[in-house]
């Protein structure tokens, strides 16, 4: 995600705005994170494969890990 300082932020709000990517932007102050801007009409169905390459599943995600008797 791209990042801005709030003072290039104040500086340039509108032309900002107007060029917004769907992946939003991170305004920092003094190089830490304080607010984070998404585009309003970003749909749900745009977050569908959204993380495709960047998450991993290790082992089975049905299972607990548990194994369980309900015989006693």
């Amino acid at each position: 995600m791209k990042r801005v300082a709030a003072a290039k932020f104040k500086e340039q709000c509108l032309s900002i705005l107007d060029h917004l990517d769907a992946d939003g932007l991170v305004i920092t102050k003094h190089g830490k994170p304080v607010a984070r801007l998404l585009p309003a009409e970003r749909a749900s169905a745009e977050l569908i494969g959204a993380l495709q390459g960047r998450i991993h599943i290790k082992g089975d995600i049905q299972s607990t890990g548990v194994t369980w008797n309900a015989h006693g």
